[in-house]
């Protein structure tokens, strides 16, 4: 499982190094994602940014939603960071969110660093 869709995810990892270099670190998050919309459309990825999904419990939505900041190829759940390294809630937050919209791939990304930092999740 380990290196399942494996180029498909690295392609994206390859576009976020792109905008990391040229715009570097220190920007707010919201930058970083602008600019990787920009360079989704224009290597043709498909893409869903801020993807709403409901939270079932026992049977029931709850009122509160959660919103993956991209969904990549219909089901790679990318998440971007702009912080001084990533928590144990990051990670969390990332396995949580496959989870639920029944990914099998995550990828959580931060911008902040000086080279780019990454971590890509296979449940």
């Amino acid at each position: 499982m380990e290196h399942y869709r494996e180029e498909e995810t690295y392609k994206i990892i390859g576009i976020c190094m792109e905008v990391h270099r040229n715009l570097g670190p220190g920007l707010l998050e919201i930058i970083y994602k602008d600019a990787l919309e920009i360079e989704f459309k224009e290597n043709n990825i498909l893409f869903e940014r801020e993807k709403e999904f409901i939270i079932e419990y026992k049977g029931k939505i709850l009122p509160h939603r959660f919103y993956a900041d991209f969904i990549v190829n219909e089901d790679i759940i990318l998440e971007v960071k702009a912080i001084k390294e990533f928590s144990n809630e990051h990670v969390a937050q990332v396995l949580n969110y496959m989870k639920l919209s029944n990914s099998e791939i995550g990828l959580l990304i931060n911008f902040q660093p000086k080279s780019l930092q990454y971590k890509r999740y296979v449940l």
